[in-house]
């Protein structure tokens, strides 16, 4: 068929890589679709492959989906990027500033997503409305202690400042890592800015 388009998928989850990719060999449009684990290994298949679009999950293990798009433009500079995520956002600007075309939610239908990289792999872009709205799935206190945190205060200092126990904002400080799939402050702080959470 004229106008097959070859895909990758970037996800850290052999069950969503092997959901993705049985999907898409159905489809009419994908001449080919391989599958990385990680931002490395999504550049070296992108050297090989050559694939018209890349569908990478917004949170890998060790390294988000922005660094993976950059990795794969390095390798292989007119593939388009369509960003997606199960747990956070990340706004239209900050997903162009990344070099990504297009960014949807794993909560929409998978056919919708199939749809959505055909339409990035064709050279427009596609964002889900929420997307504006960068939202990764924090409470107002937990964003409230990410500002916080971002402003170098130690766990004792923000538990003063909001009149809360220090393990109360332990509590805190560990659901937002898990959210923002970090390990660390630093991780926590730099997602944060990426996501477009913190100014």
């Amino acid at each position: 068929m004229q106008g097959q388009l070859r895909v990758l998928i970037v996800d850290d989850h052999e069950v969503v890589q092997w959901g993705f990719r049985t999907l898409l060999a159905d489809e009419p449009w994908v001449e080919r679709c391989v599958c990385a684990q990680s931002a490395e290994e999504a550049a070296e298949l992108a050297a090989r492959h050559r694939p018209n679009v890349a569908l990478v999950d917004l949170q890998l293990d060790n390294s988000s989906g922005t660094d993976a798009t950059r990795m794969i433009h390095e390798a292989s500079p007119d593939t388009r990027v369509l960003l997606m995520s199960g747990v956070g956002q990340i706004s239209r600007e900050a997903a162009l500033a990344a070099g990504a075309l297009g960014f949807v939610p794993k909560e929409w239908p998978a056919r919708d997503i199939a749809h959505a990289a055909r339409v990035v792999g064709l050279g427009m872009t596609l964002f889900a409305p929420e997307a504006d709205h960068a939202d990764s799935g924090l409470s107002d206190r937990e964003r409230q202690v990410l500002e916080m945190i971002a402003g170098g205060a130690t766990n004792k200092e923000i538990a003063e400042r909001l009149y809360l126990s220090p393990h109360t904002i332990k509590d805190h400080t560990s659901t937002l890592y898990r959210k923002l799939g970090a390990r660390n402050r630093t991780e926590a702080i730099r997602r944060a800015q990426r996501l477009g959470l913190l100014g």
